[in-house]
């Protein structure tokens, strides 16, 4: 059978440009299907990009009112200011994802909605094409939950919160997952009132218990977070909406201007015709192996709509594993054990492999635990940025499986942790690099020299030493 295309890749996000860029780089014909208007998919209109320029703005506006008060108007304006710097930001990085840099790759765009009609069949716009190999990396959109009277009113949502530009008194954020307290701490700096309702006991659930913990009790120094809270109802009150809500129990409401929902995701796959093309799914993700390839074998599905991890470099590094499979014909697999996420509230929160609990659960008695406070670092001593942690997880022979951190910039300074797993060496080899005096990453050597205490001084070898060196030296 003769077909259109050798690849044609659904969805013009972080996961499906790494595959169209890559397959046309080893000389296959390439379509490439987007719905909306510009390429770069949720990452960079309504994620990654829009809220980490809100973010450091709201990070300069606090520093600002630490050394001057700071008036109603004075926020009004930094909030317009905020709102403009993001879509500068978004311009700025679209460039990078301009459909002319693809068009040049030899690629061709269809600016529409893909569907299947079979296996090897796509209904796009008013077109049909057909393909050997299809891509499927359709991303996700904001989950709602179903809360009575939600529907009823205009409530905001990772993809048109960043559109606001006027800044609204006060907040309430439904979420305590990583969108919800990133946004709800950069709005709070703004000068909007804040409050959280999270339904578990504690917010950034999937973090290491001590960490989140930690975080929650530095957030609530900023803005209002009710933990064990369920949101019952959303009613119209004048030009602003009650919620009431149900803590631990006990009926209870609040009122503000606007609600940001921040409830999780969902996979963008509704539309996709996946019955017509016999893929599964479950549990609203398309089902995919460790190949990255869904029960038709010539179909993959990268990024999001496959429910791995909601991260972008996730969705970049499985389209890698996509289009070397998919196009060179080899079979490599996904690891997600390696893979670290940044959580970008201020201070930052790093992540890499199992919490402590996990780690407990699966190693026993043979895991060991290093920790080391910000506050017992030279560096974060002197900028009296104390508050934070590092835990390092590993075997008793030094395996890292896992390694957390919350503490200013951690984002950036654990990488070095992340890097050591990567190439598989132990974490104690991190003690043999010399790290410059007093930069940050000077905490991860700290923790790492914890390894040796434990080792040796800790230990019978440490006996055999002193005896040595009293006899002999």
């Amino acid at each position: 059978m003769t077909f259109d295309y050798q690849i044609v890749v659904i969805g013009g996000g972080s996961g499906g440009l790494t595959v169209a860029a890559g397959a046309a780089s080893f000389g296959a014909k390439v379509a490439l299907i987007e719905r909306k208007n510009e390429l770069g998919g949720d990452c960079l209109h309504y994620g990654c990009m829009p809220s980490k320029a809100l973010i450091q703005a709201a990070k300069e506006v606090k520093d600002a009112s630490k050394y001057t008060q700071l008036t109603k108007d004075d926020y009004e304006s930094f909030f317009t200011s905020a709102m403009e710097r993001v879509s500068e930001a978004l311009q700025d990085v679209q460039a990078h994802d301009s459909k002319d840099r693809f068009i040049n790759l030899g690629i061709d765009i269809y600016e529409a909605e893909g569907s299947f009609l079979d296996e090897h069949t796509l209904q796009v716009g008013e077109q049909t094409i057909t393909a050997k190999r299809f891509v499927i990396a359709t991303g996700s959109s904001p989950a709602v939950p179903p809360i009575d009277g939600l529907g009823e009113v205009d409530y905001l949502t990772n993809e048109t919160i960043f559109s606001l530009r006027k800044k609204p008194s006060s907040m309430v954020v439904i979420g305590g997952g990583v969108i919800g307290v990133e946004l709800s701490q950069a709005m709070s700096r703004l000068g909007v009132e804040v409050t959280v309702i999270e339904g578990s006991e504690q917010v950034l659930s999937k973090e290491d218990k001590e960490i989140s913990n930690l975080s929650q009790r530095l957030l609530s120094e900023e803005l209002n977070v009710l933990t064990n809270t369920k949101a019952e109802r959303v009613e119209r009150d004048g030009e602003q909406v009650k919620i009431h809500y149900t803590k631990d129990g006990a009926q209870n409401s609040i009122t503000a201007d606007t609600i940001l929902v921040a409830a999780g995701r969902k996979a963008n796959i509704g539309r996709l015709g996946l019955d017509k093309a016999g893929i599964v799914s479950e549990k609203g993700s398309i089902q995919v192996d460790a190949a990255l390839r869904t029960n038709q074998k010539h179909i993959y599905a990268v990024g999001d709509c496959n429910g791995s991890m909601p991260f972008t470099h996730v969705a970049g590094m499985e389209g890698k594993i996509a289009v070397s499979n998919a196009v060179l014909g080899l079979s490599r697999k996904a690891s997600y054990e390696k893979i670290p996420w940044v959580v970008y509230t201020n201070p930052e929160i790093y992540h890499l492999g199992l919490t402590e609990q996990e780690a407990k659960e699966k190693y026993g008695e043979d895991l060991l635990t290093f920790k080391t406070k910000l506050a017992d670092n030279d560096r974060f001593m002197a900028e009296r940025k104390k508050e934070g942690l590092v835990k390092i997880l590993t075997t008793n022979r030094g395996k890292i499986v896992g390694a957390h951190a919350i503490g200013d910039g951690a984002g950036e300074w654990m990488q070095e942790v992340g890097t050591v797993q990567a190439l598989n060496k132990r974490f104690q080899s991190i003690s043999n690099v010399i790290h410059p005096y007093p930069a940050k990453n000077n905490v991860v050597s700290q923790t790492a020299d914890l390894y040796w205490r434990e080792k040796l001084f800790g230990s019978k070898w440490n006996d055999l030493i002193r005896w040595y060196v009293k006899k002999w030296r």
